[in-house]
């Protein structure tokens, strides 16, 4: 049985900003910006509220701009109305439990190994009010129901039916007459099934941020306890990047160990799952 942890969600290099933690233990998670508006969903950053927020504000309040691939080297900048009515890449998609993967760093090797019964853990990059440094946090996760992978080589009839029965996907939403978008990519598409979903509050701080021996600066890396509490093994401790880690671990243990989603409370504390 395997865990894999996937880092996911808006942060500097795609929307300009992470999603906020508040003091209360509730957070936003925020997908990035989709690469083009060619999409079927719905969702965009001008729709899609902040949980926490009381004066029903949007992503959109928290950035001026975006680029929609600051990867590829776009050019594009979308300020402005245009900016409220960008579609997101919402990947992973809470609410139907899917999540797509073309990322070669590690992601698509150790998600198409993925089987029923393991689990996805999903964690991103989140910011207190107030200045505080942000921190990489396990936002959410799924139990697998489902692994599909569509090539290069594979063949257009069989790209479109993989993508109908993943339909709630952001890479089958923005796939055209069953070509994906990035149709020189591998992607790995991951069904989930209960127990799944994003954490209530109260997500689980993965990273530390200290100046490790031979280094003059400090980084990001994965928090000692969290990688021997999780038996990661795969991955490396480096989390600059947002790696892909693989913990041999059991769906089961990892539930034991993070809890329901929706029960996330202060009680659920303890030395394995250490609190921010």
């Amino acid at each position: 049985m395997t865990v894999v942890l996937a880092g996911v969600g808006a942060d500097s290099t795609n929307l300009g900003a992470l999603g906020p933690l508040y003091d209360d233990g509730q957070f936003e998670y925020i997908p990035i910006p989709e690469k083009t508006r060619e999409t079927s969903e719905a969702e965009t950053l001008g729709s899609w509220e902040l949980r926490a927020s009381d004066d029903h504000r949007v992503a959109a309040d928290l950035t001026t701009r975006i680029e929609p691939q600051p990867v590829r080297g776009g050019v594009e900048t979308v300020t402005g109305d245009a900016l409220e009515s960008w579609p997101f890449h919402r990947d992973p998609n809470f609410e139907a439990l899917t999540y797509g993967e073309h990322r070669t760093s590690g992601y698509v090797s150790r998600l198409r190994a993925l089987e029923p019964g393991d689990v996805v853990g999903f964690y991103a990059g989140l910011r207190r009010p107030g200045g505080e440094r942000a921190h990489r946090y396990l936002i959410g996760y799924f139990t697998v129901d489902r692994v599909d992978v569509i090539s290069p080589e594979t063949p257009p009839a069989e790209c479109e039916a993989i993508f109908e029965a993943h339909s709630e996907n952001a890479h089958a939403k923005r796939a055209r007459d069953g070509e994906p978008y990035l149709a020189e990519k591998t992607i790995v598409l991951v069904d989930g099934r209960e127990p799944g979903g994003l954490f209530d509050r109260h997500p689980i701080r993965l990273s530390e941020y200290v100046v490790k021996p031979g280094n003059e600066r400090p980084q990001y890396y994965l928090r000692e306890e969290v990688a021997s509490a999780w038996n990661v093994t795969e991955g490396g401790a480096n989390m600059m990047f947002k790696p892909a880690y693989r913990c041999e671990l059991s769906g089961e243990r990892f539930r034991e160990l993070v809890g329901q989603p929706r029960a996330r409370a202060a009680a659920d504390a303890t030395v394995e799952t250490p609190q921010p």
